[in-house]
């Protein structure tokens, strides 16, 4: 596989990559969960929540175009590509993006969104096959609505 070469090529690794957490040598995509939970805990410490949402929109899409971008020379869905991962996190704290997690929800949808990125239940892993860049992301989405969908029962059940 190459490299990027032209200045949108470099733009699109450095998204793709999540501002190069994609590059960690162990675990990148756990990597690229962690700056979810970064940005999550960025906007809710800048009274920036209202926006939440908009950030996931925002990053899905650019995901998916610079995801396209770099597979042309990285290959289909490289473990450098975490911006997936970044979305999909996001996605789990999206219902709660404008009020305030606990750390126990915070870790706990950390947690779940790692198992069920891991784990890929029906129709997850099915959502690989989609060709491209909406490919790259689609999955993660997935399993960012299953981890937002649990986090959201655990913390009515128990109230964390």
């Amino acid at each position: 596989m190459g490299s990027p070469k032209t200045t949108t090529d470099r733009v699109a690794a450095f998204i793709a990559t999540a501002g190069g957490a994609g590059f960690f040598p162990k675990a990148p995509g756990t990597a690229g969960s962690v700056v979810g939970v970064f940005l999550y805990l960025l906007m809710r410490a800048t009274g920036m929540g209202a926006w939440f949402v908009h950030a996931i929109l925002l990053l899905f899409f650019a995901g998916i175009l610079a995801a396209q971008r770099v597979e042309m020379f990285w290959g289909h869905d490289s473990q450098r590509i975490v911006i997936d991962e970044v979305v999909g996190q996001m996605i789990a704290f999206s219902w709660v993006g404008m009020t305030q997690l606990s750390w126990a929800s915070v870790i706990t949808g950390f947690a779940l969104f790692r198992v069920f990125d891991i784990v890929k239940p029906f129709p997850v892993r099915h959502l690989e096959r989609v060709p491209g860049g909406a490919g790259v992301i689609a999955d993660d989405v997935g399993a960012g609505l299953y981890a937002l969908a649990a986090l959201t029962l655990l913390r009515q059940a128990f109230d964390i």
